[in-house]
């Protein structure tokens, strides 16, 4: 069984800040891409950012320039850096094992965590 372990989300008011990180396995760490989507009510998922093995990342267009991804070597983990955020960023967001052509990342089915709550609010 694939286990991805979220932590961070939480309540913001607009313009503030949260860092969301996942933890893997260190098999799945070293053999993947990693990153996050979200769904919000009544809407589809939709991208927000991964990273590949080599550091190589992508950031969706809704935080593009809000979120910066990294990788943690010392826990088989990711970090997402949101900055600026806003009431539409409101969403349940879930780490995901990726696969990627070099442009795109594709979330893998089944491959992704329990999400973690962000709201944003005034």
């Amino acid at each position: 069984q694939v286990e991805l372990m979220e932590s961070g989300g939480g309540s913001v008011q607009p313009g503030g800040s949260l860092r969301l990180s996942c933890t893997v396995s260190e098999s799945l760490f070293k053999a993947d891409a990693l990153g996050w989507f979200r769904q919000a009510p009544g809407k589809e998922y939709e991208f927000v950012a991964a990273i590949d093995t080599d550091n190589r990342w992508k950031v969706g267009d809704s935080m593009k320039g809000r979120g910066t991804i990294s990788r943690d070597d010392s826990r088989n983990g990711i970090d997402l850096q949101m900055d600026n955020l806003q009431v539409e960023d409101t969403a349940v967001y879930k780490c995901a094992s990726f696969h990627t052509d070099g442009n795109n990342f594709y979330p893998r089915a089944g491959y992704w965590g329990q999400g973690t709550q962000v709201t944003v609010s005034s």
